[in-house]
């Protein structure tokens, strides 16, 4: 057996080398006979070309399927690139959609404020925030103006469009103002168009809390909400935000003032409004008895007179 292998090797090898060697030749006399510049070599070539060409289209169909791939490869690249810009283009859109939205609702918010005209007793005194000088108030900022400049505990302050806090503790030269997001700040508030009641509890997050509601079916999303003026703490009227739903499903207000930019505030000097000592006819005075309270005339009494 072995003997036979090496007998087949020793006449396959000079075979190969035989046609290897042929087929260098024909491909040498092809690569010549397609270098000479000749008119009849050229008519030769042309006649190969006619010959052999068309007969060879079987063999030509791999590499035209090949071809055709790639240049499907790259017209869907190309197609993923423009996506990939549209996408980002429409993202540029929402952010641009967003900040006219916000804009939009803004420029609403400054129309509706040149309709609401406060009390002109409420005159004001505008401080410069500065920074927190590390109280036990979460959210609290600190104003250039104090008792100097008649700033007294409990005063309102606002930025020019919405209330952000009252005054909780003043220095000479400064004041502490207590911000409504503060876990500390609970405000009286009206809520339009309902007129429902309810009060706005800071929880030291950018959107206080509505809680103890009259009738919160009543209230809706984007109902506007001022001060009530109850208590006393508050004048009445001032804006504060806009009603919305938090992910907690809880009913949040979106502040009006702008709690990120808070560089002036104006402190409202709030005046004490006038109490009534006097009861009048209507409540019976302690040790008085009934008998000598002069009766009222009704007019059935009238007319009998």
């Amino acid at each position: 057996m072995a003997r036979d292998k090496g007998t087949a090797d020793e006449y396959v090898r000079p075979i190969r080398r035989l046609l290897i060697g042929i087929l260098l030749l024909c491909l040498i006399g092809l690569f010549i006979l397609w270098r000479i510049d000749s008119p009849r070599v050229e008519r030769l070539r042309a006649n190969l070309v006619d010959r052999f060409v068309p007969s060879m289209e079987w063999a030509l169909v791999p590499v035209t399927k090949t071809i055709g791939m790639i240049e499907n490869f790259q017209s869907y690249q190309r197609l993923y690139e423009q996506n990939q810009e549209l996408r980002n283009e429409l993202r540029q859109m929402q952010a641009w959609k967003e900040a006219a939205l916000q804009l939009e609702q803004k420029n609403a918010k400054l129309l509706d404020l040149n309709n609401v005209r406060l009390d002109p007793r409420y005159t004001y005194v505008t401080g410069v925030v500065m920074a927190d000088s590390g109280s036990p108030f979460r959210q609290s900022v600190l104003l250039n103006v104090g008792a100097r400049d008649g700033i007294v505990d409990g005063w309102a302050t606002m930025d020019g469009i919405g209330l952000v806090g009252r005054i909780s503790g003043v220095g000479q030269n400064t004041a502490r103002v207590i911000l409504l997001t503060d876990s500390n700040s609970r405000l009286p508030v009206t809520i339009q168009p309902s007129g429902q009641r309810a009060i706005l509890s800071g929880d030291n997050s950018i959107r206080p809390s509505l809680d103890f509601i009259e009738t919160p079916e009543l209230v809706r999303p984007g109902d506007r909400v001022i001060s009530s003026g109850d208590g006393g703490v508050f004048p009445p009227g001032i804006l504060i935000g806009q009603v919305a739903k938090g992910p907690d499903r809880r009913l949040r207000v979106v502040l009006a003032a702008d709690y990120e930019r808070l560089d002036y505030l104006r402190v409202l000097r709030t005046h004490e409004s006038e109490r009534i000592t006097d009861p009048g006819a209507l409540i019976l005075p302690d040790g008085t008895p009934e008998a000598e309270v002069p009766a009222l005339e009704t007019g059935a009494e009238a007319g009998d007179g």
